[in-house]
């Protein structure tokens, strides 16, 4: 009996009505990787993570693909792993998508050796620190801030000691853990490094920029995606990072950042990151491989 393998998305993404280029992109890569599943002999089939007419124990793997609404439906889509947990083989592991859905995941991996983008958690609270002494504290004069549990740049905002950002901070940590990370301009002067990291390695990279006025470099920001030759120091750290990983790890986007110090981790994507197969189809086929060696 061939693999029956569920290509998870979130409901935006099984049936889309008008085909822009974001959706195409979408597209795309679960057809590569379908058609590489499918030449290893895997039924494969789209799916909704949410949706509740699914048997998850009729598959014999959920690849987690694009879930881009888990993010505002947290605790929903944890409790939806609890369910399939036992009723299907996940890729990622389940508990490394728990470990990976809050950033806090940034300082386990500093201590255990990884150059991060330093990150300060302040956790919620009916009355929280002012930003300005947030940032006095660690001697910050410009920073980043973001929630501990988010995505596509939501709620990610920079800030300075003398801004008049006070009032959305204040609103941000009484509703969730907030972090604060220095401002790091390397992202605005050379973009941000993505590499591709498969059972353990790097297969590609591409270059993420920001456009012109942002620092935040998703598309949905008007960011721009190139084509990227990784460097050496870039792969020893990606690799470096998920071997750091409290589990085991299919499939990865390892973010960095250029510092005076070599690149540091920006963030680890390990739930349902865009892995660009259409810029390395090939890659496609080595995660596919990677799949039928977690499932068989």
């Amino acid at each position: 009996m061939p693999l029956r393998i569920a290509i998870v998305n979130d409901h935006r993404w099984i049936a889309p009505v008008g085909h822009d280029d974001y959706t195409r992109n979408i597209l795309e890569e679960d057809a590569l990787l379908i058609d590489a599943l499918q030449r290893l002999g895997a039924s494969c089939v789209r799916v909704d993570w949410a949706s509740s007419a699914i048997d998850w124990s009729g598959f014999d793997a959920a690849v987690i693909r694009q879930t881009w609404d888990y993010f505002e439906r947290y605790a929903e889509f944890r409790s939806w792993l609890d369910r399939i947990e036992p009723l299907t083989r996940v890729i990622n592991p389940v508990s490394v998508l728990r470990w990976n859905g809050d950033k806090r995941y940034l300082a386990e991996l500093a201590e255990r050796g990884v150059a991060t983008v330093p990150t300060r958690v302040v956790a919620r609270q009916p009355n929280p620190p002012s930003l300005a002494e947030s940032l006095s504290r660690e001697g910050w004069t410009e920073a980043v801030i973001k929630p501990a549990v988010s995505g596509a740049g939501r709620e990610t905002w920079r800030v300075k000691r003398s801004s008049d950002f006070e009032q959305r901070w204040q609103r941000l940590v009484r509703e969730e853990d907030m972090l604060i990370q220095p401002f790091m301009p390397e992202i605005v002067e050379s973009g941000e490094v993505s590499l591709m990291v498969i059972a353990g390695r790097v297969t590609h990279a591409v270059l993420k920029r920001a456009a012109p006025g942002e620092f935040r470099v998703q598309d949905d920001h008007g960011g721009t995606v190139h084509p990227h030759e990784p460097l050496p120091g870039e792969i020893r750290m990606a690799e470096q990072a998920i071997a750091a990983v409290p589990g085991n790890v299919t499939y990865a986007r390892v973010d960095l950042v250029d510092s005076l110090e070599g690149p540091r981790l920006m963030e680890l994507e390990l739930i349902e990151p865009e892995l660009f197969f259409r810029h390395q189809p090939n890659a496609a086929d080595r995660f596919a491989a990677a799949v039928f060696e977690r499932v068989g």
